[in-house]
């Protein structure tokens, strides 16, 4: 999962984009509103952590614009403690949630994982393909109930690829989703990185198909046990 985080205070912002990477999250941070602005506009998310307080411009107009392009973007908005007014106006304009500063870092990874999983359809936190069970909420991957020893680039690979199993996933995409910016993540790392998960996940049967020259595909379950078959 990618995310971009928008918050001024500098050591606020490396807490937590140090913990967010912990977890297996690519991080992207902003300093101020106007690349907060940017950002969301050239680029694909799957979060947007919004300080409110932002300088050139305020979090609140970025919210306000964000929504106005349409977007669904799941967004948690930062506010300070006695900030009520600011909370409700963040409510009124989409935002999903809100924490109040100071907040326990333990507390903010629950609801990242909580706004994640609605921006991904919500429903269960469980994802089954055939014997592959993946855990969104505790990001562990699991075959015929033996857990999977995954790195968290090869768990974020598995979630683009299971949240998009039987399409094709291109290079591009793959590393659009795992890589924050100024990381230079060749192709060749990519394959690398998919050649891991395959030698994990196909002892079971589960399928990562090589479009060659485009990308790679989770084969649909059913569709790669006939092939077996065969």
């Amino acid at each position: 999962m990618r995310i971009l985080l928008a918050e001024d205070d500098s050591v606020l912002a490396d807490g937590l984009t140090r913990s967010l990477r912990q977890s297996g999250y690519a991080i992207d941070c902003v300093q101020n509103g106007q690349e907060a602005d940017t950002a969301l506009s050239t680029q694909e998310f799957d979060l947007l952590i919004l300080d409110l307080g932002l300088p050139k411009l305020s979090g609140l107009e970025v919210l306000r614009r964000l929504r106005s392009r349409g977007s669904l973007l799941p967004v948690l908005i930062l506010t300070a403690a006695d900030s009520v007014e600011q909370r409700v106006n963040g409510l009124d304009l989409g935002a999903d949630d809100y924490m109040a500063k100071p907040f326990a870092l333990s507390e903010l990874e629950a609801r990242v994982r909580a706004l994640t999983r609605r921006g991904q359809g919500g429903g269960s936190t469980v994802v089954r393909h055939g014997p592959l069970t993946y855990d969104q909420v505790g990001r562990s991957a699991y075959i015929n109930e033996q857990m999977l020893d995954l790195s968290a680039r090869e768990l974020g690979l598995l979630e683009i690829l299971l949240a998009r199993a039987g399409r094709l996933v291109s290079k591009e995409q793959l590393v659009d989703h795992l890589c924050e910016w100024g990381e230079e993540v060749s192709n060749n790392a990519i394959e690398v990185y998919v050649h891991r998960l395959r030698k994990k996940i196909e002892v079971g049967g589960v399928r990562i198909a090589t479009v060659r020259g485009l990308g790679y595909c989770l084969e649909k379950y059913a569709s790669a046990a006939v092939a077996e078959a065969k």
